[in-house]
Order: structure tokens, then sequence, then C-alpha cells
């Protein structure tokens, strides 16, 4: 599990897609700093399983390709950057929101108005995912928790602060830019329970 709370930007080594078989490398000296094979590591929203450490600043990690189909980990080359962060640590600071690493769908960023010291980003989504989302609610954008501003039929709202703007890749995102979408699985859960129950139909 994770926290949108991104650690660091790192930057893809390597892509290697052969077949059924896809391998990323990724520098990431923070996050490989206590990192063992088999742990887990969010790269822009998508949650990996570290199968190799170098042992110089990077991780390297296997990917089905069906998951490069289904993310915009598809649209990485060598040299792009990625925002990662490792798995919470039970005792550990939680500032973000509950965030598990599994993409829901795909958006792009549809507009981009700056702000004095903010953005304010619109990302398109899924129609079928946009009652997940709610205004003043969490939503994961690349690996990153963020707040809700206002939401429609098809697209919702962003404020990336300085913080984000400089901590994380969304602060040169352009429009037209891809990008993960986790949306809250406390949402998805209440509709299940509810659907079950027969209160939904």
């Amino acid at each position: 599990m994770f926290t949108g709370i991104v650690e660091e930007i790192g930057t893809v080594e390597l892509l290697e897609v052969a077949g059924q078989d896809a391998r990323l490398r990724v520098r990431g000296p923070l996050v490989v700093s206590d990192a063992r094979p088999g742990d887990s590591i969010a790269v822009s929203g998508v949650c990996l399983t570290v199968t190799e450490l170098p042992g110089d600043g990077s991780f390297v990690a296997d990917v089905m390709p069906e998951t490069l189909r289904r993310t915009a980990l598809g649209d990485l080359d060598v040299g792009s950057a990625v925002n990662l962060e490792r798995a919470l640590q039970v005792g550990g600071r939680y500032g973000g929101h509950v965030v598990q690493g599994h993409v829901d769908g795909v958006g792009a960023v549809r507009s981009r108005t700056p702000g004095p010291r903010w953005d304010d980003v619109e990302i398109e989504l899924d129609p079928t995912l946009a009652r997940y989302v709610a205004e003043k609610g969490s939503v994961t954008v690349s690996g990153v928790s963020l707040t809700v501003t206002h939401v429609g039929d098809d697209a919702f709202g962003v404020s990336l602060i300085p913080t984000t703007l400089e901590a994380t890749t969304l602060g040169s995102l352009a429009v037209g830019a891809r990008v993960n979408l986790e949306v809250d699985v406390l949402a998805k859960y209440t509709e299940r329970l509810l659907s079950t129950a027969g209160v939904l139909r």
C-alpha cells in the first residue's frame, strides 16, 4: 500500500520489451537505499515488484506487456522521468490517502492554467470512472495524491501547489500528456457493498 506522497523523481534507464516479457530499470537512489528483491515500489502510480538491485542506485522490475498497454508506462522511453514511492511502513506517517498502485485508467491533461504560485489542471478521464471522483475527495494522478477541486462527466480538476510542481513529474506535464489514474478505493468498495446489498441497482 502507498500514500501518494512521492519520495523522489526517478529516471528510466532501460525498457526492454521482448515477446511476453518486459523489463524496466529505473534510477532512484532514495527508494533503493533500503530496498530488497520482492519489495514494492510505485512507479508513476503503478505498483511494481523489485526483481534486481544492480547496486548503482537503480532497481529492475518485470512489467507485463498488459501493464504497458493499460497504463501510461507504455509511453516511457529511456530518460523519462517517473514518480517513485516505496510501500508504506507500519508506523510511518500517512500524509496522502489509501493508494494501491492499481491503475484504474489512463487520463489526459485537458488544460493547464498557471496561478500566482500554483497551477490549475483539468484531466480527462473515462466517464465510467467519473462516478468514483468527488469534489474535495482524493485521486491519484501518476502516483501523486491530490485533492479534487471540481468534477464533471468526463473530467476533473486539481490544483498543484509549489511543492507538487517541484517534487513530482506533474510540474512538467504538457496539455495532452497521458497520466495514470487511480480513483479512491473506498468509493469502489462502497459501491460494491451497496450493490450487493440491493441498495444500488
